[in-house]
């Protein structure tokens, strides 16, 4: 079964989104100033401090991470007991966990400019600005997606494919009587 619709000989390419277009140059520029950074401090600090830096950092960053686990478990586990003893939420801390996670991530990964915005992280007034902020853009495109379900997501996936190579169609399943007969032996 076919739609009717004629299959481009071209087909057109969707528009790559400004993100996808300058992340790669982000990320290239933040490497290039991270090494420069570090080659500055080792220039004047000397090598051993620079690694003293980098391996501080490391152990900081999973110390971090490793308590904002803990405490995000704490927090569930909280939850869940009083959801079973029937006493309702009292929503609790539930903040600053995202965010102090992301501050050990960024201390964990070797470089300056990292370090200091992990840094920043780790300070409260910074984490409920971070958490406000993202609650509202998590909001924000909540609210702008169509109801409906996850089945009709992946079937408007699978229909808008540039290359047209899908058809759709039906499953239907015969649910009468097997026969319970030997099995024909597989590669002859």
């Amino acid at each position: 079964m076919t739609t009717g619709v004629p299959t481009p000989a071209h087909p057109v390419r969707p528009r790559r989104s400004r993100l996808r277009t300058f992340l790669p140059l982000g990320i290239a520029a933040w490497l290039v100033l991270e090494i420069w950074l570090l080659t500055v401090v080792a220039g004047v600090a000397g090598g051993g401090a620079v690694l003293l830096l980098v391996v501080a950092g490391f152990v900081l960053g999973g110390v971090v991470i490793k308590r904002a686990g803990r405490r995000a478990f704490r927090n569930l586990s909280e939850t869940l007991q009083q959801q079973q003893s029937g006493v309702p939420p009292t929503g609790g801390s539930t903040r600053g966990n995202g965010p102090m996670m992301l501050g050990g991530l960024l201390l964990m990964l070797p470089g300056l400019v990292s370090d200091v915005l992990g840094l920043l992280l780790l300070l409260p007034p910074v984490q409920k600005a971070v958490s406000a902020h993202t609650e509202r853009a998590v909001d924000r495109r909540i609210r702008a997606t169509v109801p409906g379900n996850f089945q009709d997501a992946f079937q408007q996936s699978r229909m808008h494919r540039p290359d047209g190579k899908v058809v759709q169609g039906e499953v239907i399943r015969d649910e009468g009587p097997r026969e319970q007969g030997p099995t024909p032996p597989l590669g002859r």
